[in-house]
């Protein structure tokens, strides 16, 4: 292994922390460097990433690569191991993608009420934070990069939000916080529970089902509640739409895009396989749970008037679907609930972004003020929010429908020790979640896009997408594309993976 081989994915994921310390200390009136810097920085973390695509080993995507694990705090018996895999790599290449777009929107769209240079390095921190939570295979260091990414993400609603900002951004803190706290407890029991003791999270996986019966079923309790906040599985979903609602748009893109599939990672990496004896008598729980999200989410949907507020209870059914693949303990389950976080996204950071700009040039994301009519003053902003409504519904060709489908496949024929006519039963209800969410981004569509323009508009210039936009944009509409029409992309990354992993838990 050479020394590029074990340095690349620490690189990627610590060169945002130096761009948000270099950031900081740029001049006050240079605010222009510092959006500069941001796309420079989180550039070169893309570029690094890219590379570690292409370097990546796809005939053996079921093993760790890229890996260095050397000693951290000795004290405690934790190490810096880090790496990736063909689960991994593609939320990681998620992550560095989209913080890049982020950037490069940044450098004309920074919400005022703070300075654009902390904007900025709060940004470089999160990426870090998010980054580093797919690349850790210590509990510890993934305890530390989760940790991260609550404080930036907390400023970022608390300072740049919208009219009630501090009390989502509050709101965010607490659940997120109550939830690692007990998730932590989970993993020190894992650690004294492990003989010999370790925080490795590859040796707990070899060793975890040899733990006693009730000790699993106790862990996995303090796991489920740090992962389930951040997913959010319903009912632990409220601080969501205030949180999304009160963001940003940079701070909804990412916490749509990247901070919700760090729950669910933590299920498919560290859960699922290391508890297996638990994960299979709290599955049919989590499977209840994420179909009631489905159609909770739907309805929800149907009843808002605040457009980015629709968009924020989208996510929580969206996610249901990719609990219910986990949930199946499946081979096609987890394959399907991976794809399905990346192409969520993907679609859901897009919208946001979309509505973002809407509401730049409205100054309203209400839907009854805004009134239709949007394809007909910026024809190209309404055509891109139309398409990634329909993509977020899950039309075939697109990205979002392979994750759901399957999903719902995989319900079809849960694994060893589920029950059947149960799974069958949610993969039912989570149908009838797929025609609700037809009917409420259809519905969306046509208030916003269609129409007459309503009379307040009608002497207003709405201007269409600008240059910045579509160089930040084009390369999420494509990847929505490519995903639908090529499935294998992502696919052909986990399946290996996947596959050993379900191994740990009996699945099929």
């Amino acid at each position: 292994m050479t020394g590029w081989d074990q340095t690349a994915v620490t690189l990627a994921t610590f060169l945002p922390a130096v761009g948000a310390l270099v950031v900081a200390a740029t001049p006050r009136s240079r605010d222009r460097w510092a959006r500069q810097l941001g796309v420079l920085f989180s550039g070169a973390a893309l570029a690094v990433g890219i590379v570690i695509l292409f370097g990546f080993d796809y005939g053996q995507s079921g093993g760790l690569q890229f890996v260095l694990d050397t000693k951290w705090i000795t004290a405690i018996g934790a190490r810096y191991h880090v790496g990736v895999d063909g689960i991994s790599l593609p939320l990681f290449e998620m992550t560095v993608l989209l913080t890049f777009m982020c950037a490069i929107y940044c450098l004309r769209n920074i919400p005022t009420g703070g300075s654009p240079k902390a904007f900025i390095s709060l940004m470089l921190l999160l990426e870090t934070g998010m980054a580093g939570t797919f690349i850790a295979f210590d509990l510890v260091l993934f305890f530390v990069f989760w940790e991260l990414v609550l404080v930036p993400m907390y400023f970022l609603i608390g300072i740049w939000g919208s009219g009630n900002r501090q009390y989502a951004a509050t709101k965010f803190f607490l659940f997120t916080f109550f939830g690692s706290v007990f998730m932590l407890l989970a993993f020190i029991g894992m650690f004294f529970q492990a003989s010999p003791h370790t925080f490795d999270i590859v040796q707990l996986q070899q060793q975890g089902s040899g733990f006693s019966h009730g000790i699993q079923l106790l862990l996995f309790a303090g796991a489920f509640l740090g992962f389930a906040v951040k997913v959010p599985m319903w009912p632990l979903h409220t601080w969501l739409p205030d949180a999304h609602t009160e963001a940003p748009t940079v701070g909804s893109v990412l916490l749509a895009g990247v901070l919700l599939k760090m729950g669910g990672y933590g299920f498919i990496r560290i859960a699922f396989p290391i508890l297996p004896g638990a994960a299979k008598a709290w599955a049919p729980w989590i499977g209840i749970l994420a179909v009631v999200a489905i159609i909770y989410a739907s309805l929800a949907c149907l009843a808002q008037r605040d457009l980015k507020r629709l968009v924020a209870f989208s996510s929580v059914g969206h996610m249901g679907f990719v609990m219910l693949g986990i949930a199946t303990m499946t081979q096609v389950g987890t394959n399907a609930a991976v794809f399905g976080m990346v192409a969520h996204g993907l679609i859901t950071g897009m919208l946001f972004f979309l509505v973002g700009s809407v509401y730049d040039r409205y100054h309203t994301r209400q839907i009854a003020e805004l009134g239709g009519g949007l394809l007909k003053k910026a024809p190209h902003l309404g055509g891109a929010f139309a398409f990634t409504a329909i993509a977020s519904l899950g039309l075939p060709g697109l990205a979002g429908f392979w994750g759901e489908i399957l999903a719902l496949f995989a319900a079809f024929n849960p694994g060893p020790g589920l029950s059947v006519s149960l799974f069958r039963t949610l993969m039912v209800v989570g149908g009838i979640g797929t025609v609700l969410t037809a009917g409420y981004m259809l519905w969306m569509i046509q208030r916003v896009d269609y129409g007459l323009v309503p009379r307040r508009w009608e002497q207003r210039a709405i201007p269409d997408i600008d240059r910045t936009e579509w160089v930040s944009w084009v390369p999420l509409l494509a990847g929505i594309v490519a995903l639908g029409l090529i499935p294998g992309l992502i696919f052909g990354m986990t399946n290996d993976a996947v596959t050993g992993l379900v191994r740990f838990f009996g699945g099929g």
